[in-house]
């Protein structure tokens, strides 16, 4: 029920009333789920609300309930966070999309795809890609970082490769070599190495030229 009505906010907009149904779990003695914190952090990133992002991730990893998936979905976000350059709130500027698409709902976007890769569901990654590459959108850096970010993390290096070449080839955004820079970094700084190591190569063959940390 509480996952329903914290859905129902994001969905109209309302994020900063996600935390309010969180308090109210919590009160009445319900352990959250992945999805739970989930939302709960989509509300607080498409806020720009990092800080307290970072505490819920200190959260999830104190939780009993934590698993391999939830150490996935971590990783995920830390990565997505600090190769994305998220910012808090004061200093930072919307997207300019096509159509009104906000930055709460590319972030919202984002983190159902890190979600689904934190429960290892590369088909519903696959299913939300195909859409959001169907859609006429201008996709950013942001969204490319995640898609990559969320095969790699899942060990498909060859829709790593594809990726790369659809960000390559859009018309819609420059590549951003500086952005895979920044996974690569991210990965590494989280103890990542094999997974750095595959995306660096992954890049040289796609002559992307990168710098290795």
């Amino acid at each position: 029920m509480y996952n329903e009505i914290m859905t129902l906010y994001m969905s109209v907009g309302q994020v900063e009333k996600v935390s309010f149904v969180v308090e109210e779990l919590k009160r009445q003695k319900v352990a959250p789920d992945i999805f739970t914190y989930n939302l709960w952090i989509s509300s607080c990133a498409a806020a720009l609300n990092m800080d307290q992002v970072k505490r819920i991730l200190d959260e999830m990893r104190c939780d009993s309930g934590c698993d391999d998936g939830w150490g996935r979905y971590i990783n995920l976000v830390n990565v997505y966070v600090i190769a994305s350059r998220l910012a808090n709130a004061e200093s930072s500027s919307p997207i300019e999309t096509e159509k009104g698409i906000t930055q709460r709902e590319w972030i919202t976007y984002d983190f159902l795809v890190m979600l689904y890769a934190g429960l290892g569901n590369k088909a519903k990654i696959d299913q939300i890609w195909k859409s959001l590459r169907m859609t006429k959108q201008k996709m950013t850096s942001r969204n490319y970082i995640c898609i990559l970010s969320s095969y790699l993390i899942l060990g498909h290096l060859k829709e790593v490769g594809e990726v790369i070449d659809q960000w390559k080839q859009s018309t819609t955004i420059d590549f951003d070599i500086s952005a895979c820079n920044r996974i690569l970094s991210a990965f590494a700084d989280f103890a990542l190495t094999e997974k750095a190591n595959d995306l660096h190569l992954l890049l040289i063959q796609r002559n992307c030229s990168p710098s290795k940390k």
